[in-house]
């Protein structure tokens, strides 16, 4: 079928074509599109906001069921028997005896999947049936979703959920802008922001003029592409551009808005997050495809023997009758007829060596050990209130076989809380107090109205330093922070300020300035207002340079009130460091810290100014007027290191444990997550993942080695001995890559690399789809090279007679084949991987590749529903409940609260599941064999007749009753070691990924065992009762039949008790029991009374009392229990004696203490001193919205809130309950600008309007933190700040950035 990437990469390309087109307010225009269905059959285009997840309904639910159920070959073998079994010609059994068991069988398979869709039914009424306002005619009416269609219009309130994709229309919001949280899609609790286009945030400023808005959006067709969008609004003539920053998605939280509007685009299974969200697909464990292969080959040998023994009857039918008298002579029928009913005679009867009663049994086994699993209070989490949940009863022993484990980041291996923990100042390091070595003394910030009560950091020297007063390092260090950041402050309490941050990084720093006294309070477009230590300054910003992934540091260039001109830069030591104009002891102190911050995986940031002369500042402000100069087309020296910071992004708790625990058990673990690279390794070496001694392989080792890989004498073949090289098997390796270097990587090599394919009409570039609006990267040279190894690397393929032929398209094994399977097994050759920048989708692929070149088992643990097609894809997917979201539970077959209960679920509860089903299937096939292939020897001897040789109702009930509740117990509460010691030895998790415990050669161990056993019960009681006659001999058909039995069923007893490793009351009771119920029912059947009745059904009448009642004949049971036990226990304990211990260390990885190696000379790098630990997670474009004014709320008489005053009219069609809307009303503030004089010359980014300020009266303080100074377009007048809930992290559309040379150099002022 070809490259899976390719076909993925096919479907995206289908689906940016401009054909989806809709217009508002008109279903009738919208319900005219249709698109073929069925032969000529035709549908709605655009789909209904109706969701079905569950899989089968009222009528589909009883055929499709079955349809599935009897796809198992074993079913369909049951099924073929019983209709041989109603043939009385051939029937040897009675047809109820595999009749009711499949019945059984069928129905609880049945219940289970009922159950589960059920469940789904539910969860999807409950989202079908959630509230929401649609203007109709001229006035929003609530609603159900499942009502809502594609060109309605919505109305939402702050923390309603996204119900559809939507294009903003507007808000009440400054410049519509509109707040979001994107929990659901992938689990980040922090906020992001969206925009409307500019036409409609003036236009519609009013419920009137939305309910006459006819605007068309033309745009793409539906993908699952959640960072990009590309389309147009055409209206009045005018087209106007669409973008992702203009989109909600379905799925979000509106935070921090009052009101939006937006026009559906896309509904219900065309939504964004519906299309990431994958199909669902029948899981199956190995050990189930396995059982399949084996019944297909029983199968075969039951016929292959059936014919061996009708053979035997052809050859003997005479000889036998002749022989025997007492048979009739007489042929009713021919020979060869009576052979082909005797072939299917032979069948039936063997029919029982493929066992209902074992898949029965299997299904309970699979249901108890899920009980467990939900049981289990270790994996508990009580402050949540959620404990472990098994949606999945089939998969627990694959658990215990896991490979790979796919993990998401943000919210799975981390808590997404960044906290403060130590600070270098001046060369010298403070880091928290140690809480013993020092007394309590309650909070140290009482001192400060405007502490945070909830800041962890204490340190008392540096608090001393802080106050005093006199070190200028520490006063300007604080002072920086508080300064050069992109953070909204909302005034709810005059003495606690509430932060909204661009990053979770930001929030935390400023928070550390405010605890310290430099607290932040208040900003305009131009100006910042900082309260150091009491005293209140009001900074003018002359300029703001944001974050970005070229420049890695921010910079703000601002006047203070005395009138001098500082820069402020804070960023990556790597950029910091090469800017200082000089180095002293100060810049190698903080390097040995930063060295010493990166070995604890915190996340670091370098602080440095310098004082800007009046005179370069002009220089500076009349060339950037002219448009002659950029801000960062030029490098200027940092005067001053300050120090550096030091933040802990919070991983959960026991994180790093369950990571060695998992790579001790042979489980490797792969980190795919959305975040920028230097986060995702960031959390690598945090998690120990990643360690100092690894040889971490990036973008430009990756295409060398796979260069060198293509580039071998015979392509794929010399290439495999390649990736099995020295440098692999002697150093730890890891690779990072992103999801733009993976999209290129398996990009088909019959068409042109991405990178170099621009549409020259969009300003979109197409690799860049995936990314987060205002963090496409700009890096094209590193595209460029990409590509064009690609294009050398087709010259290479194509002269070894490897490359693309387009003949040769459809080839099973093509370039992109052989190109996937190369970079997956180097990727399999690494200790770590890492992904970042991946969309859903491409998680997705990821896991599917492995799956297909591995053969090995995946495990995918995600938080959110960007990770549900991954969760899906897997073997097996493991969702986190909890506060970012459900969608990944609901869709996983394992729920957990905390990764950290990963190592329980697969170490403890997957090996024991893995260890409980191979050692009962092992066992069911031995004791079948045992017992049945006695059927076989007894033919021998009863002329190939197809006579049965025991009781039909021991037939009948051996595996349903007698031999039932000892492997029931197996199943159930085997344990071959404890929990406790199943942790402290991962390596006892290998043998499942081995499939050790059950293969084909165990099964074969379990014929030849079950075989021997049979042969022993039947000839050694064949040779006691040989030429011997009298009340002692079996020599009689129904005494050799009880002793033969009975034999079997104390045999497989012993063999039972033998294998149980975990004694308790219960194994105890299990094999007392089937004892007593094998004497009860023996009584019953072979009583007088039910002779009487029907001697046809019941011919054994007092056999076995007759039999157990010689002593003779319980030696002759006790000789065949002895020969059957004996040599086998003799066995085991020669092998345990023989067997070599198992080495410590198994898994291919070095131990952490092996240095590495130096690599391959293709693999040579550039050397660093030490790692660079920034990873700050700002989101580019924050500081623009400021500058220009657009995130700040403007003047009453400013357009942009027209519509805070609507009035949304609620009508009586749904409940109250969902009558209740969370809109809830703002206090705003609107106040004139004050002028601030300041000493030496005044000149701002705005002509020198400071001058020309009207002057409104009031406290210095009072205006600086409710109206500060500025003018902001669109008329004179006061602003106010952002209100809404709590401080959160904010992400930003794309907005136009500034250009970068090519060294990435700043300007006097960047």
């Amino acid at each position: 079928m070809g490259s899976l990437a390719y076909r993925e990469d096919l479907e995206e390309e289908k689906n940016s074509a401009f054909t989806w087109e809709l217009e508002a307010n008109s279903r009738d225009y919208n319900s005219q599109f249709k698109e073929k269905s069925f032969l000529c059959w035709q549908r709605r285009k655009h789909k209904s906001n109706v969701i079905h997840t569950a899989k089968y309904n009222v009528f589909s639910f009883l055929p499709l069921n079955l349809y599935e159920q009897f796809h198992r070959v074993s079913n369909l073998y049951f099924l073929f028997t019983i209709i041989l079994q109603g043939l009385p010609e051939i029937s040897t059994l009675p047809w109820f005896t595999l009749f009711v068991p499949l019945i059984c069988l069928l129905v609880i398979r049945a219940t289970r999947d009922l159950v589960d869709d059920i469940g789904r039914h539910r969860s999807d009424r409950i989202i079908n049936n959630r509230p929401c306002q649609i203007l109709v005619g001229k006035s929003f009416l609530w609603r159900k979703w499942e009502d809502l269609y594609v060109g309605d219009v919505v109305c939402l309130h702050k923390d309603n959920i996204v119900p559809a994709d939507l294009l903003l229309l507007a808000s009440t919001e400054p410049s519509s802008l509109c707040y979001v949280e994107t929990a659901d899609i992938d689990g980040e609790t922090n906020l992001k922001f969206r925009q409307a286009p500019p036409v409609t945030h003036h236009e519609l400023a009013s419920i009137r003029k939305m309910a006459s808005f006819q605007g068309k959006v033309v745009c793409e067709e539906p993908n699952s592409r959640l960072h990009h969008f590309v389309g147009c609004l055409e209206w009045n003539g005018r087209k106007h551009p669409l973008d992702i920053g203009n989109v909600l998605l379905r799925g979000c939280k509106v935070r921090n808005t009052d009101t939006c509007y937006g026009l559906v685009i896309y509904a219900g299974f065309d939504t964004k997050i519906m299309r990431n969200c994958g199909k669902i697909h029948p899981k199956r464990s190995r050990i189930d495809r396995l059982l399949n292969r084996l019944v297909a080959l029983i199968f075969l040998s039951l016929v292959l023997i059936s014919v061996a023994l009708s053979l035997g009857f052809w050859s003997k039918v005479k000889e036998f009758k002749a022989k025997h008298h007492y048979v009739s002579p007489r042929h009713v029928q021919s020979v060869a007829a009576e052979t082909f009913l005797t072939f299917w005679g032979f069948f039936i009867l063997l029919s029982v060596m493929v066992p209902m009663a074992m898949f029965i049994m299997v299904e309970f086994i699979y249901l108890g050990n899920s009980m467990f699993i939900n049981w289990d209070v270790h994996m508990y989490y009580a402050p949540q209130d959620v404990p472990a949940k098994a949606h999945s009863t089939s998969l627990n022993d694959q658990l215990g076989q896991v490979g790979y484990v796919f993990s998401d980041k943000t919210g799975t291996l981390t808590q997404n809380v960044m906290t403060f923990k130590k600070c270098c100042i001046a060369g010298i390091v403070y880091g928290p107090d140690d809480e013993e070595a020092a007394p309590c003394k309650g909070n140290p910030y009482l001192w400060n109205k405007f502490a945070d009560g909830k800041f962890p950091y204490r340190n008392a020297e540096l608090l001393r330093a802080v106050r005093g007063r006199t070190d200028e390092a520490v006063r300007e260090f604080w002072r920086l922070l508080a300064i050069c950041h992109t953070v909204m402050v909302q005034e709810k309490d005059p003495d606690q300020p509430v932060y909204q941050a661009a990053s979770p990084d930001e929030e935390a720093l400023v928070t550390a300035a405010r605890n310290f006294g430099y607290v932040f309070v208040a900003r305009t477009q131009d100006s910042i207002t900082v309260m150091e230590l009491g005293d209140e300054r009001v900074y003018q910003v002359l300029a703001m340079m944001d974050f970005n992934s070229m420049r890695k540091r921010m910079s703000v260039l601002v006047r203070n009130p005395e009138g001098a001109i500082y820069l402020y830069t804070k960023g990556a030591d790597v950029v910091i460091f090469e800017r200082l104009s000089n180095k002293g002891m100060t810049e190698w102190t903080t390097e040995e810290a930063l060295a010493s911050f990166a070995e604890e995986t915190l996340r670091t940031l370098c602080l440095a100014y310098k004082r800007v002369d009046e005179d370069t500042y002009e220089e500076w402000r009349q060339r950037h007027r002219e448009a002659s100069l950029r801000l960062q087309n030029r490098a200027h020296a940092l005067h001053q290191l300050l120090g550096a910071t030091a933040i802990e992004d919070r991983l959960q708790d026991g994180v790093c444990d369950t990571i060695q625990c998992l790579k001790q058990g042979n489980i490797k673990v792969w980190v795919l997550t959305g975040d920028k690279q230097e986060t995702a390794v960031n959390i690598g070496f945090a998690c120990q993942l990643l360690s100092e001694n690894m040889l971490i392989l990036e973008e430009k080792e990756i295409t060398r080695i796979l260069e060198a890989y293509w580039g071998s004498n015979d392509g794929l073949l010399a290439g495999q001995g390649l990736l099995q090289s020295r440098f692999l098997q002697q150093t730890k390796v890891a690779m990072v890559i992103n999801g733009e270097f993976l999209d290129q990587l398996l990009l088909s090599l019959r068409k042109e690399p991405r990178a170099l394919v621009r549409d020259e009409d969009v300003d979109v570039d197409v690799e860049e789809a995936w990314q987060e609006g205002g963090e496409r990267t700009t890096d094209f040279l590193r595209a460029q090279r990409v590509s064009l190894m690609w294009r050398t690397l087709g010259i290479q393929l194509r002269g070894t007679g490897l490359g693309p032929r387009v003949k040769d398209s459809g080839a099973r094994d093509g370039p992109e084949v052989r190109r996937e399977r190369a970079f997956v097994e180097l990727a399999a050759r690494c200790q770590a991987v890492i992904c970042c920048r991946v969309t859903p989708k491409q998680k997705a692929l990821i896991v599917a590749l492995v799956k297909k070149y591995q053969r090995a088992v995946t495990l995918a643990i995600g938080d959110g529903a960007n990770d549900v097609n991954m969760i899906k894809t897997a073997d097996i997917g493991v969702g986190l409940a909890g506060p970012e979201g459900t969608q990944a539970a609901q869709n996983s077959d394992y729920a957990l609260a905390r990764f950290c209960f990963l190592k329980r679920l697969l170490l403890v509860h997957g090996r024991w599941s893995y260890v409980r089903v191979c050692k009962f299937l092992r066992y069911f096939v031995y004791k079948t064999l045992a017992s049945m292939m006695a059927q076989v020897w007894f033919a021998f001897y009863s002329g190939f007749t197809a006579q049965p040789l025991y009781e039909g109702w021991f037939l009948a009930l051996f595996n349903l009753l007698f031999s039932t509740l000892p492997v029931l117990y197996i199943g159930l509460f085997e344990q071959d070691v404890s929990a406790e010691r199943s942790l402290e030895l991962p390596q006892l998790y290998i043998a499942g990924q081995k499939d050790e415990l059950f293969n084909y050669w165990v099964f074969l161990q379990a014929l030849a065992h079950g075989t021997a056993t049979s042969l022993v019960n039947f000839f050694v009681t064949l040779w006691v009762s040989h030429d011997s006659a009298g009340p002692t001999s079996v020599s009689d058909y129904q005494s050799f039949s009880v002793v033969v039995a009975l034999s079997s069923l104390l045999s497989i007893t012993m063999e039972a008790i033998l294998i149980i490793k975990y004694w308790t009351v219960l194994s105890v009771l299990a094999i007392f029991l089937s004892f007593c119920f094998y004497v009860v029912v023996t009584w019953g059947c072979q009583s007088f009374w039910l002779f009487q009745i029907s001697p046809e059904n019941f011919p054994f009448l007092y056999a076995d009392r007759n039999v157990l009642s010689h002593p003779s004949i319980l030696l002759v049971i006790l000789l065949n229990v002895s020969l059957n036990t004996l040599p086998t226990l003799a066995l085991r304990v020669i092998y345990q004696a023989l067997e070599k211990p198992r080495p410590k260390q198994v898994e291919e990885a070095p131990s952490e203490d092996i240095t590495a190696v130096e690599p391959a000379p293709y693999l040579r790098r550039e050397s660093r001193r030490r790692r660079s630990s920034y990873a700050f997670s700002h989101r580019e474009g924050y500081a623009e919205l400021i500058t220009q004014g657009t995130i700040l709320r403007r003047a009453p008489g400013v357009d942009s809130d027209m519509l805070m005053g609507q009035i949304i009219p609620c009508h009586e069609e749904l409940s109250p309950s969902i009558q209740e809307s969370p809109r809830c009303s703002r206090k705003m503030s609107f106040l004139g600008k004050t002028g601030h004089q300041h000493r030496g010359k005044v000149s701002s980014r705005d002509g020198g309007r400071a001058a020309r300020r009207p002057q409104i009266p009031g406290s210095p303080r009072e205006l600086a933190v409710r109206g500060v100074p500025g003018v902001v377009a669109g008329g004179a007048g006061g602003v106010t700040v952002v209100e809404g809930e709590g401080a959160g992290a904010v992400g930003v559309p794309p907005l136009p950035q500034q250009p970068a040379d090519e060294g990435g150099k700043v300007s006097p002022v960047g």
